[in-house]
């Protein structure tokens, strides 16, 4: 992402508009082209006459139905050719289940045209020809001197056929013998125990390894579980889901622009204050010192969101999130820069950020909502599969629903903003 500080040029500060590489998304009550693209209402699928398993319909906590927060049309026609791809962002409604882990869920739907090969898919099969080629060179070729010199060897024949039923076995080591039970060649008998020593000597090599390891090789070579998927469960009639939030069309998108503001003091030069002596005054102030340290990065988040006040999402695939907390399991995640959301359930590649809903989605949600006792998260952070996957036993040209990762981000009702 780009940065956003001023900069100066003769001496003298310029103020010069930074664009960045999120896309702002801003929410409408007229449609546009994109319909597809909006929050609230009911979900669309990929095929009306396919919807996913109703089991993904439902509260984890309360298994109630849950109600539609947004649904993004996610083609990326160059990441993905051929993948028709949305996401889905359900959310529960009932006030026990809030602030809980599973009162959130996402899905991916995508349907893959016949003929396009799925990034995974083409993974597999460049690791393949990489193994063949790796292979390949470290057999021994079966003529080395023919190999090398172009010369032909005691006893070969280009006519001959090593293959051939009627070759004696004196001329062809290889060929079939009339006795079933006759030894094999010494060659290949020497191979075995070479090759299950060499298993086992990996085997005890990998147990010695520290356990961080270990888990590491896990995490590197998962393997999708096996067997048949339980029977999908009808998608729940409309009648039977909660009253919808209202219909916002996301109309509008452009990349972020954010003027030049000053450098923000320190996280650490604030929590400095709290230990300087000289500066200590008495026990409350050093409290409120300290919840000032603690409130840096969502007056970072809300100085950010305050330049375009407007945006409902925030989409950068593959990108960094702008963190509600960094001191909360999620931001934890995403706090050092690094990547290490769940992996791929479905396929056991890694997830990446593509979306998150920002605290305007929720008066745009809760516009008709009188009450005061609405939605309190801060933000909701979507990571999903980058090798966009699709569901086992969905054939091309078929349409599939995954559940991605979401991490929800909770506003902090014990401070005092």
């Amino acid at each position: 992402m780009a940065p956003y500080d001023s900069e100066s040029s003769g001496g003298e500060e310029e103020e010069e508009y930074t664009e960045t590489n999120v896309l702002l998304g801003y929410a409408s009550k007229d449609a546009e082209e994109d319909t597809i693209s909006r929050l609230g209402g009911r979900p669309e699928w990929l095929d009306p006459d396919a919807p996913p398993s109703g089991a993904l319909a439902r509260c984890k906590i309360c298994k109630e139905l849950m109600v539609l927060l947004l649904q993004l049309n996610g083609e990326l026609p160059d990441r993905f050719p051929g993948h028709e791809r949305r996401l889905y962002v359900f959310s529960c409604r009932r006030k026990n289940c809030r602030r809980r882990d599973g009162n959130i869920r996402v899905l991916r739907g995508v349907r893959v045209a016949p003929g396009s090969k799925t990034v995974t898919e083409k993974k597999v099969e460049k690791e393949e020809e990489k193994d063949k080629v790796a292979k390949e060179e470290l057999e021994p070729p079966t003529n080395l001197g023919e190999t090398l010199f172009g010369a032909k060897t005691l006893g070969s024949s280009k006519s001959a056929n090593p293959f051939s039923t009627s070759a004696s076995t004196s001329s062809n080591p290889f060929a079939s013998s009339s006795n079933p039970f006759s030894s094999p060649p010494p060659i290949e008998a020497k191979s075995k125990p070479a090759e299950t020593h060499s298993k086992e000597s990996t085997q005890e090599s990998i147990k010695d390894l520290p356990k961080t390891f270990a888990e590491t090789l896990s995490l590197n070579n998962f393997q999708p579980t096996s067997g048949p998927l339980p029977p999908p469960e009808p998608w729940p009639a409309e009648k039977e889901f909660p009253a919808a939030y209202p219909i916002s069309y996301l109309t509008d998108a452009d990349y972020e622009t954010l003027e030049p503001t000053p450098p923000p003091v320190s996280q650490a030069t604030a929590r400095m204050d709290i230990d300087d002596p000289a500066t200590a005054s008495g026990g409350k102030e050093d409290r409120e010192v300290f919840e000032s340290s603690m409130d840096f990065d969502f007056q970072k988040f809300a100085d950010r969101l305050a330049q375009n006040p407007e945006q409902v999402i925030r989409y950068e695939y593959g990108g960094q999130p702008l963190l509600y907390s960094k001191t909360d399991a999620v931001g934890k995640l995403f706090g050092l820069g690094g990547r290490v959301i769940p992996r791929c359930g479905n396929c056991g590649a890694g997830r990446t950020f593509e979306v998150q809903l920002t605290p305007n989605a929720i008066a745009e949600l809760e516009a008709e909502d009188m009450s005061l006792d609405g939605m309190d998260w801060g933000t909701v952070i979507v990571g999903v599969c980058e090798s966009d996957c699709q569901a086992r036993a969905v054939d091309e040209g078929k349409a599939g629903y995954l559940e991605e990762w979401v991490g929800v981000q909770w506003e902090d009702l014990t401070s005092t903003r």
